[in-house]
């Protein structure tokens, strides 16, 4: 059943000479410009959650901010509804309501107490479910990537314009420390000018997609797509720094993927009269993916995406700018001028970091490493989504963020199968990134003071 919706998925590449034919990149707008969107303060944030996997988590997170309530879960996996019920009680929350039907979270949806959903499910429901929650009055928060496709990518858009709702992308990587250290440090000026960036999603998977996710969402979705499928944990961060849809944009890419190797590879030494043998040697994915773009402002940037090879993990996080730079693997490191052919010396390297940990790490950095969740990165993110809902301030990112980093699901597929050919990006702001500046990450004295 999951093969034969991810070949409808696959439309949108099946023919190679219309890769560059789509009349997408200025379709009529359904409503005005969300950039900066302010809503009614939501004093307590009622929410839906509903995918309980990587969702379990969530629930234990959110049930630990204050002025929130979890009104209601739903999963398929009585196992794991159970498991975030006791989740709720541990943490003196009462019990939720429970949807376990196969569409059942139409029904969460279309409930009258909820203001939030919160969207953990895998990937091809990001979508319906959200444009279902907005259609019910619903802000929504989805895991990443928000949408597989550009026509999805348009879809969060026009609903969220239409309906004037918060459709954030759950990218808890743009809320690692290191991250917003760098954040801080370009929004002062340390690095000058930033003129390129680096990316990536490198994790090795292998063991993981073959015995955790056998028949899984994300290792059927690579039997079918080659580009990169997941690359918003490196661009998130980046993006950010670079101001994208916040006074500049990704213009075009070109994007380069190996063959498929490593997972036909790994499948034959550990698999042992398995039909996952012959399988793994369908597979379209390449081991590594390398993705250049261009922004209007004439910047670049690099993303790469490999889950297939024996690596170490890496996100790279590199910021290049007229002044310094910094990168994050293997190790953190920073470089300002005067002296930039070596980084700063231990003791350096520790002042900088500790004179631009970013306010928002700073005032709630310690409680999130105690709580968990990717090292805090994770309730970070929700803890900052459930203060701007309480006080009615524009999210951190947008919608068009949603749009524009996840966009590159579909984008750098067209590439790769086009032999690398550049491929537009469109604007989902339609024009609107020009004159918007930046939304600072945090205010601390609206946080410390109200």
């Amino acid at each position: 059943m999951l093969g034969s919706k991810l070949e409808g998925m696959n439309h949108a590449v099946s023919d190679i000479d219309k890769i560059n034919t789509f009349d997408e990149q200025n379709p009529p707008a359904k409503g005005k410009s969300v950039l900066g969107l302010r809503c009614n303060p939501i004093p307590t944030v009622r929410i839906g959650v509903v995918g309980l996997g990587r969702g379990g988590g969530a629930v234990d997170r959110l049930s630990k901010i204050e002025g929130t309530e979890i009104v209601a879960l739903c999963d398929l996996d009585q196992e794991r509804i159970r498991n975030s019920q006791k989740t709720l009680q541990n943490n003196k929350r009462k019990e939720a309501a429970i949807y376990t039907g196969e569409v059942d979270w139409k029904k969460m949806c279309e409930r009258d107490d909820i203001d939030l959903i919160y969207n953990a499910t895998p990937w091809e429901l990001h979508v319906p479910i959200a444009l279902y929650a907005m259609d019910h009055g619903k802000h929504v928060a989805i895991e990443v990537p928000a949408a597989l496709t550009v026509k999805d990518c348009w879809a969060l858009v026009d609903k969220a314009e239409e309906k004037q709702l918060h459709c954030m992308m759950l990218e808890n990587c743009c809320y690692d420390f290191f991250e917003l250290a760098t954040l801080n440090m370009a929004r002062q000026g340390l690095f000058g000018e930033i003129i390129h960036t680096e990316g990536a999603y490198i994790h090795d998977l292998r063991d993981a997609k073959f015995n955790g996710y056998y028949k899984h969402w994300r290792l059927e979705y690579s039997r079918y797509h080659t580009g990169n499928p997941y690359p918003t944990h490196g661009l998130g961060p980046i993006a950010q720094i670079m101001g994208i849809n916040q006074g500049d944009r990704m213009e075009y890419l070109s994007s380069v993927s190996t063959n498929q190797f490593g997972l036909a590879l790994w499948a034959k030494e550990n698999l042992k009269d398995d039909e996952r043998i012959t399988l793994s040697e369908r597979y379209m994915l390449g081991d590594m993916n390398t993705t250049i773009i261009h922004t209007a402002m004439g910047k670049s940037i690099m993303i790469q995406h490999d889950t297939t090879s024996p690596r170490p993990y890496s996100r790279i996080h590199l910021v290049q700018g007229t002044k310094g730079m910094a990168v994050k693997y293997p190790d953190e490191k920073v470089a300002i001028q005067p002296e930039t052919h070596s980084f700063l010396k231990e003791g350096e390297q520790k002042e900088v970091l500790s004179r631009y940990e970013h306010p928002l790490s700073k005032f709630i950095g310690e409680r999130a490493k105690q709580i968990g969740g990717h090292g805090g990165m994770d309730f970070i993110m929700d803890w900052r989504l459930i203060y701007c809902l309480q006080n009615g301030y524009p999210l951190d990112q947008s919608v068009y963020d949603a749009a524009a980093w996840s966009s590159l699901v579909e984008l750098t597929e067209r590439s790769v199968l086009n032999k690398s050919c550049s491929v537009a990006i469109p604007d989902f702001t339609r024009g609107a990134w020009r004159d918007y500046k930046p939304w600072p990450v945090i205010d601390m004295d609206k946080v410390l003071h109200g």
